[in-house]
C-alpha cells in the first residue's frame, strides 16, 4: 500500500453514536483462547513489572500475563460494566475515541500502549497515534495487536476491503505519522487458530 487512502475508507457501515452499540456488555473472547495465549505470551516477553501501562480500547480483559504485577494499569474503553469487571485494570475510564481522539493523561505517563483486536474500529487513527506517542514516556511502546475478525458494521472500510498485509501497512503508517520509529511486524499466529499480527513502535 503506498498511495494515501481516500477519505470514505475511515467510514463505516453504521456511523451511529458508538455510545449506543457498546451500551450492552459483551463478556466475550473476539479470539480463539490460543492467540489469546500468545498475546500474553509476548507481552511476558516485552513488559516489565515496573511499567505504567495503557490498556487503550479496553474491556473485560485485557490478556496480560496472571503472575505479573505491573506498576500502574489503565483501561480507557466504551463500556463501564465491562472495564469494572477487568481485574487487571488499577484505573478505569470511559472514552470515545472516534468522537474526542485526545487522551486524557498528561504527557509520557506510560511505558506501553496497547491496543488488542480493536484498531479496526478508530475512524481518526492519525489523531489517536499523534496522542499514544505524546502519552508514551521515550523509548515507550505501542503495540497493536491485530487478527481477522470485526464487528462488519462499526469497522472502517479500510479494514474491511484491504488485504491484510495492507491492513499492517496501514497500522505501521498510522504509527509513523504519529511520530513513532523503529516500526516492527511480528507474525505470532499460532496453528490452526486466529492469525495474530503485532505492529510495535517506540517512542524514540
Amino acid at each position: 500500500m503506498t498511495d494515501p487512502l481516500p477519505d470514505h475508507m475511515f467510514n463505516r457501515p453504521d456511523d451511529s453514536a458508538d455510545e449506543a452499540f457498546y451500551a450492552t456488555p459483551r463478556m466475550v473472547k473476539h479470539i480463539d483462547d490460543a492467540t489469546i495465549s500468545e498475546i500474553t505470551r509476548f507481552y511476558e516477553e516485552i513488559l516489565t513489572s515496573e511499567d505504567e501501562l495503557l490498556d487503550l480500547m479496553s474491556s473485560w480483559i485485557s490478556h496480560l500475563p496472571e503472575a505479573v504485577t505491573y506498576r500502574k494499569v489503565t483501561g480507557l474503553g466504551m463500556n463501564l460494566d465491562e472495564l469494572n469487571a477487568n481485574a487487571r485494570l488499577d484505573q478505569t475510564l470511559v472514552h470515545n475515541l472516534n468522537k474526542t481522539p485526545t487522551l486524557p493523561f498528561p504527557d509520557a505517563s506510560f511505558n506501553a500502549v496497547m491496543i488488542v483486536v480493536s484498531i479496526q474500529y478508530l475512524t481518526r487513527p492519525f489523531e489517536v497515534f499523534a496522542e499514544i506517542q505524546r502519552v508514551l514516556k521515550p523509548g515507550g511502546k505501542c503495540i497493536v495487536a491485530m487478527s481477522h475478525r470485526l464487528f462488519p458494521t462499526k469497522a472502517v472500510y479500510a479494514f474491511q476491503t484491504l488485504a491484510p498485509q495492507d491492513r499492517v501497512q496501514l497500522v505501521k503508517e498510522y504509527m509513523r505519522q504519529g511520530g513513532l520509529s523503529k516500526i516492527e511486524f511480528i507474525d505470532r499466529s499460532p496453528e490452526k487458530a486466529d492469525p495474530l499480527w503485532i505492529i510495535q513502535g517506540i517512542n524514540a
